[in-house]
């Protein structure tokens, strides 16, 4: 009875999953209405592009630096104020009348956006080490689940009587602000403070993980799955701006559809996630798992320009949202099982970095691609993917073993 009580997960922790799932929404009901939302500021689709990327990059810069204040000055305050960075520049997003100022709002977003990394140091100031795993994983489901509500809210958003100066897509950035806003009452009426012992406050250009970055990725254990990370990820988003215009100006939909599809992608992803990930891994090969679901995904976007109508696309999207569940979820298996709990929280922040460096590439080069052709970056997107998963077939149990052991070696050498 006393295990199951100190494994018991503290009410503090599902104040902070609730902000997170929140926050997600407020997130995911943007990404659906940013490209049609861009064009109406005449931009093209590269300039278009450019709106995730500096969204991406900034977050990139602005996490570590929250995360340092918030070592120094607490982490509810810092919470507080990154979301209310948020509401601040969707609603300026709302509002504005130039596309400048659009991009300065994605900016500032970004740069305030970082505040999943303030939550995860709160879960970690307020459980003990039993408690932790659970927490994460749940933290995890949660913050997913916002994923999939986000879409659905960006088409009810759009049917919204818009308010004086705001479009119909600028009401999605209405509602977003609106949980962003919802989630700082939360934090400032119900979550305490959880920093015991606040730290000097001292960045420096170590807490950007440039130099991590470099070094990681000639670590015999860690490196390739890092590089597999970044590629990844890098070919899922040329594909996640690409199909948009492709969607709109070649399968002749709207807004409103595009939301939709957006939303069942992410239904049919969770549903896979809940009940068919954890029985899959334990029956076949990680490896194999991560190659076929890469070789999969790939071979789906090769197919979508090759059969240009709306009904393959959204059959295509089905499965796509079945596919897309496994790969990342993978290399978080792959990477929590071969390094020790006490680099855990280390390795896991490198991956994200290589995560966030190709979720600020990714959508530039998408926009580069579409505009000599909207068919383009989905082949070049597909074929980059075949090679990704061809690469993955390289982390063999046998290869990830002699890695571990020359890392063995190694350690003491250093």
């Amino acid at each position: 009875m006393a295990s199951d009580s100190s494994s018991r997960l503290p009410w503090r922790f599902w104040i902070v999953a609730l902000v997170a799932f929140i926050n997600a929404v407020g997130f995911t009901i943007i990404i659906p209405l940013i490209y049609p939302y861009a064009k109406q500021f005449g931009l093209s689709d590269f300039q278009a592009s450019l709106l995730t990327t500096a969204y991406a990059a900034a977050q990139f810069l602005g996490t570590p630096i929250l995360g340092r204040l918030s070592d120094r000055f607490g982490r509810k305050p810092m919470l507080v104020l990154s979301l209310l960075g948020t509401v601040a520049a969707n609603i300026l997003a709302a509002f504005t009348p130039v596309a400048g100022l659009l991009y300065f709002a994605r900016v500032v977003d970004g740069v305030t956006g970082g505040n999943t990394s303030i939550a995860k140091a709160i879960i970690s100031d307020t459980t003990n080490e039993e408690q932790r795993t659970k927490a994460f994983g749940v933290f995890g489901a949660v913050f997913r689940l916002g994923f999939v509500a986000g879409p659905p809210l960006a088409f009810l958003a759009q049917s919204i009587p818009p308010l004086p100066g705001v479009s119909s897509l600028g009401m999605g950035f209405i509602v977003a602000a609106g949980m962003a806003l919802l989630a700082v009452l939360l934090s400032l009426f119900f979550l305490p403070e959880t920093l015991e012992e606040p730290d000097e406050f001292a960045l420096t250009w170590q807490d950007f993980g440039f130099g991590k970055m470099l070094r990681s990725a000639k670590s015999p254990r860690f490196g390739r799955i890092f590089l597999l990370t970044f590629f990844s990820g890098f070919t899922f988003t040329i594909f996640t701006f690409a199909f948009q215009p492709f969607f709109l100006n070649v399968l002749g939909q709207n807004a409103r559809s595009l939301a939709i599809i957006f939303a069942a992608i992410g239904i049919v992803g969770f549903v896979t996630q809940v009940f068919a990930l954890d029985p899959i891994r334990k029956r076949f090969n990680l490896v194999a798992i991560l190659a076929t679901a890469l070789a999969a995904r790939g071979a789906l976007f090769l197919l979508i320009p090759s059969i240009p109508n709306i009904v393959a696309f959204s059959a295509i999207m089905v499965v796509f949202g079945a596919v897309n569940s496994f790969p990342f979820s993978v290399i978080n298996s792959l990477l929590s099982t071969r390094s020790g709990p006490k680099e855990q929280g280390a390795i896991m922040g490198l991956n994200s970095s290589y995560l966030s460096i190709s979720n600020a590439i990714g959508p530039a080069v998408a926009g580069l691609l579409v505009s000599i052709n909207y068919s383009v970056p989905f082949w070049i997107t597909g074929v980059l993917t075949l090679f990704t998963a061809g690469f993955a077939l390289t982390l063999s149990e046998n290869s990830l073993a002699e890695d571990e052991s020359i890392e063995a070696e190694r350690v003491p050498a250093e």
